[in-house]
């Protein structure tokens, strides 16, 4: 093989290889396809609490094949960076109860997660590292020295786009492993909170529906059905959270504080004074 065709020559040389951007393109362009129809928008709660009944008649029937339509959108919708995980988590709790719909969620936020994580670091991520200046070397090393522990707290905070924690590690060059047990780890509490809040909520798409049924049988044009996700995200289960993503930052100041006060002193023991008194 000559040193043109040869893929390392290029990295070595700091040319980059154009075709590793192919999958980076294709998502940034079906991602941008599905704004630009608008197909986000069907995710809503709107759509699923006029699609209920069916929904739940299909499920009783075809709950495999229910359950594997909903994690592919699942993973395909985090995979495209549309930010519908709060809404697609709640209802996975709606159709599938806690325990399934949490775990599907959890299990499809994280393969989702990994796909877009490895698009974007054979993509671009690689080629940043080795290009990057002194400064974001550095703090690209600070982050990747303390990865899980970050990557954790900011799993754990649901104030954090889903998207951005997907790209920031793929950027600074943290491994697959780490990526994926601590996305795995820090995604589970906010699931099955959204999972517990969205198997309470048949009430509320019962009460939704008649009251939208009452508004059309009236003629009126203003009918809606809605939901507001903030009504799920209290102060209270943010502060939890929160609670829970400033524990998993508890290692890492230990580690800071720990190589601030620098290396113990060595007292000579029993065998340096022995060796002392036999010459």
């Amino acid at each position: 093989m000559t040193a043109g065709n040869d893929p390392s020559s290029a990295s070595k040389s700091g040319r980059f290889p154009l075709r590793r951007l192919v999958p980076l393109i294709v998502i940034v362009a079906a991602s941008v396809a599905v704004f630009a129809m608008g197909w986000h928008r069907q995710l809503s709660f709107e759509t699923l609490a006029r699609h209920h009944d069916a929904l739940r008649d299909f499920i009783t029937t075809h709950e495999l094949s229910a359950l594997a339509a909903y994690v592919a959108l699942y993973i395909a919708a985090v995979a495209l960076s549309i930010p519908v995980g709060a809404f697609l988590t709640v209802t996975g709790g709606i159709l599938f109860g806690v325990v399934l719909g949490g775990a599907a969620a959890a299990v499809s936020a994280t393969i989702g997660a990994i796909c877009i994580f490895l698009i974007a670091k054979s993509a671009i991520g690689e080629y940043l590292v080795r290009r990057a200046g002194p400064l974001a070397e550095r703090l690209a090393e600070g982050f990747r020295a303390d990865a899980f522990s970050y990557l954790l707290f900011l799993r754990l905070v649901p104030v954090f786009p889903f998207w951005m924690v997907n790209l920031v590690p793929a950027l600074t060059g943290v491994r697959l492993g780490t990526f994926a047990a601590a996305t795995a780890l820090g995604v589970i509490p906010a699931t099955f909170v959204f999972a517990f809040v969205g198997a309470g909520l048949d009430s509320v798409i019962a009460a939704q529906q008649a009251a939208y049924r009452s508004c059309l049988a009236a003629a009126r044009s203003d009918c809606r059905l809605e939901f507001h996700m903030h009504t799920a995200l209290t102060p209270e289960l943010i502060g939890a959270l929160t609670a829970l993503g400033v524990l998993a930052l508890v290692p890492v100041v230990v580690r800071r504080l720990r190589a601030r006060t620098g290396p113990a002193t060595v007292i000579p023991g029993p065998e340096r004074s022995e060796g002392a008194r036999n010459p």
